[in-house]
C-alpha cells in the first residue's frame, strides 16, 4: 500500500449526539447478562497468551470483565501491570514492550497476542512494530490509528495536558503508521463512537488487516456482548 506520508488523511471528529451516547455504556455492560448463551456458545481458545491493555486513564481493572471471559474461554491472560494509562505513548509503548517480552520470556518465548482499547490500542501496534519477535497478533478496540488524538473529541485538551502541537503529532503519527505491521492486525470500531472518529479507527495502513463494524459506545466497546463475540472468533481464527 502506497501512503503519501505528506497527506495525512482528515476525517471529522465525533458529533454531539456520538458523545451524547455515550451514557448507553453502563447499559451495554448489563447486557452481558442477556447474552449468556450466545457467549458460552463461542469458540474455545488453545491457550495462548493474550494482554489486555487500557485505554486513557484507565488502569487494568477496565480490561477485567474481559479478561476473565476471555480466560474462561481457555486463553493465559495477562494485564499490563503498568498503572494508570496517562497518555504517555513514548514512553508507555517501551515499558509495555518490556512487559510483553518478560511474559514471552516466561512462558518458554512463545509470542503473545494483545488487545488494546481505545490509547490502548496505540500502544499495541507500536509494541507490535518495536518488538516483533513477541508479538503474535494485535487487536484494536475503538483505537485512534489515524491522527492520534487529533480525531478524538478530546483531542485538544490531551494536548494541553501533554504540551503537544496536534498538527505535528499527527504527521509523527502518519509516519509510525506508515512503516506497517507485520502481525496479523484488526480493528473494531463503531460509527456512534464518541470519542474517536470512527474513520480514524480504520486500519488504512496495513493491507492484511481486518476493519469490523459493530455497534457500541466508545467507553462501552470492552463490555459489549457483541465486541467479545467478535474478539472470540478472531481468536480461534
Amino acid at each position: 500500500m502506497n501512503i503519501d506520508l505528506s497527506l495525512p488523511p482528515q476525517f471529522p471528529k465525533p458529533t454531539l449526539l456520538d458523545i451524547l451516547a455515550e451514557v448507553r455504556a453502563p447499559f451495554e455492560f448489563a447486557s452481558l447478562a442477556l447474552n449468556v448463551h450466545a457467549l458460552r456458545k463461542a469458540p474455545k481458545g488453545n491457550g495462548r497468551a493474550v494482554m489486555l491493555v487500557p485505554g486513557y486513564l484507565a488502569d487494568d481493572h477496565s480490561m477485567r470483565p474481559l479478561g476473565a471471559y476471555l480466560k474462561y474461554l481457555g486463553y493465559d491472560v495477562y494485564y499490563t501491570e503498568l498503572g494508570r494509562n496517562m497518555g504517555k505513548v513514548n514512553t508507555d509503548m517501551m515499558r509495555l514492550g518490556e512487559r510483553v517480552e518478560s511474559v514471552s520470556q516466561d512462558i518458554n518465548a512463545e509470542k503473545v497476542t494483545l488487545i488494546g482499547w481505545s490509547l490502548g490500542g496505540v500502544l499495541t501496534r507500536e509494541v507490535a512494530r518495536l518488538f516483533p519477535d513477541v508479538v503474535q497478533q494485535v487487536l484494536t478496540l475503538g483505537t485512534p490509528i489515524v491522527g492520534g488524538p487529533k480525531f478524538t473529541s478530546v483531542g485538544k485538551r490531551y494536548a494541553t495536558i501533554n504540551n503537544i502541537d496536534l498538527e505535528k503529532f499527527e504527521l509523527d503519527v502518519h509516519q509510525r503508521n506508515a512503516l506497517g505491521l507485520t502481525q496479523p492486525v484488526t480493528s473494531i470500531y463503531s460509527k456512534s463512537d464518541g470519542v474517536v472518529s470512527w474513520q480514524a479507527s480504520v486500519d488504512i495502513y496495513n493491507q492484511q488487516a481486518i476493519n469490523i463494524e459493530v455497534n457500541s459506545s466508545h467507553m462501552g466497546l470492552g463490555v459489549n456482548p457483541k465486541v467479545w463475540l467478535v474478539i472470540a472468533d478472531i481468536l480461534a481464527g
